[in-house]
């Protein structure tokens, strides 16, 4: 009766057809958004999306401030260098300048971010003058007004807008959210990402593999991409090939924000992945993508939350995970931007066409002509080093040829890499 029943969902599930990968992006895209809202610390909402308009509590500075360690002066005593001005008081940080002012003839001792005392008009740094004694100071160059002055609201006025919802959080954006006084942020949530991998012959990380077994490497592998594009990895472990140990597996990883697992996705008769989904109630939009490695990926939808299928085979999870993965993380977490930026690169070899559009490992050299492309090695899926060695992936449209020379697009695997 169980085998009858996954073959009819197996013979349901091929009615299903193979979608392009511009088709796959547009359907993933359309079935994503943000997760939802939270409150954090500011310390822990750098990386992630700003959720709420914010404005300025008061002005930025909020008084006029010493931008150098110096003496405050009045610039009509400061006529020619060589004035020697007497030195009548002393401002450190935090003190308050309430009284005290800034006679003819005279200077204040005043440290950086002191507030300017009164009828001072501008500072002059303390590597400018000359300490004559200790009542009197000498300066040695022409003096302006305003000089190393930091005038109130000179950079932000009270009540302006200062960040717009959907702002990415960098160390710059919690600066200024704690110069506001605010210790907590309301930011787009990041969602928990179940992972699970399929398969009798995997063990896991830190056990010595037997004759015919596997380390389960892509659990690990998953989990620290879905670190680093800011989301939340839980780790489910090892669903074995039978159903009973996929439902359990499957029905807690649904629990999550989203669900991913690899392997197990073919159509052989211990592929239980996508026959043990849609029988919890998985709704599949495609299983199949015509592209090279990954085509065995399927993408669907269980209660609103995303579910992705991927390749068993290490090099195709992790290009799968990174064209199809990684951009619905970032919409989830409200990203404006969710796919890394590409450009072009000039080959250093041929390519032979094929007949689905491919992902190819290469290796990137900044050249006098611009960026330079050229294999990072062995394109076989199983071979991990090509990876490693590889600074992007170069996009490769079906049953096209290229020659040495010619111009191909490249999708960066290192953010930190961009055209320049």
């Amino acid at each position: 009766m169980e085998r009858e029943k996954l073959s009819e969902l197996r013979h349901r599930l091929g009615a299903i057809s193979m979608v392009s990968f511009e088709e796959a992006v547009k359907t993933i895209a359309e079935n994503v958004a943000a997760v939802g809202t939270e409150q954090v610390a500011l310390v822990d909402a750098v990386g992630m999306v700003l959720a709420e308009e914010v404005s300025s509590p008061w002005d930025l500075p909020l008084w006029d401030n010493s931008a150098m360690d110096g003496y405050a002066v009045r610039t009509e005593d400061c006529t020619a260098p060589g004035i020697v001005l007497r030195v009548t008081g002393n401002l450190p940080a935090g003190a308050s300048a309430e009284g005290v002012v800034v006679q003819p003839g005279c200077a204040v001792r005043i440290m950086t971010g002191a507030p300017i005392p009164g009828q001072a008009t501008a500072v002059v740094p303390v590597e400018d003058t000359g300490d004559t004694s200790g009542e009197q100071v000498a300066i040695k160059v022409s003096v302006t007004v305003g000089q190393h002055i930091r005038r109130q609201g000179e950079d932000i006025r009270q009540g302006e807008q200062i960040l717009k919802a959907g702002t990415l959080l960098r160390p710059a954006e919690i600066s200024l959210l704690a110069s506001c006084g605010r210790p907590l942020v309301s930011v787009q949530r990041r969602p928990a990402v179940a992972i699970l991998s399929t398969g009798d012959e995997l063990v896991e990380v830190g056990t010595q593999p037997g004759p015919a077994q596997l380390i389960n490497s892509n659990t690990i592998t998953l989990a620290a991409a879905v670190r680093q594009a800011g989301a939340i990895p839980r780790i489910l472990g090892i669903a074995r090939d039978n159903r009973i140990s996929h439902l359990e597996k499957m029905r807690q990883g649904l629990t999550a924000d989203l669900l991913v697992t690899s392997a197990g996705i073919s159509a052989g008769d211990r592929d239980l992945v996508r026959v043990v989904l849609e029988e919890l109630g998985v709704k599949f939009l495609f299983w199949k993508v015509a592209i090279k490695p990954g085509k065995p990926t399927a993408f669907g939808i269980y209660e609103g939350k995303p579910v992705f299928c991927l390749p068993g085979n290490p090099v195709a999870s992790q290009v799968t995970f990174e064209q199809f993965v990684r951009p619905a993380l970032l919409a989830m977490m409200g990203h404006r931007q969710t796919r890394r930026p590409t450009f072009a690169a000039v080959l250093d070899e041929p390519i032979k066409p094929g007949s689905r559009m491919r992902f190819l490992r290469v290796c990137l050299t900044r050249q006098g002509d611009g960026w330079h492309a050229s294999s990072a090695g062995n394109q076989e899926t199983g071979i991990l080093r090509t990876s490693l060695l590889a600074d992007a992936l170069a996009l490769v449209p079906a049953n096209a040829a290229f020659s040495a020379g010619d111009t191909i697009t490249v999708c960066p695997l290192d953010e930190q890499l961009v055209e320049g």
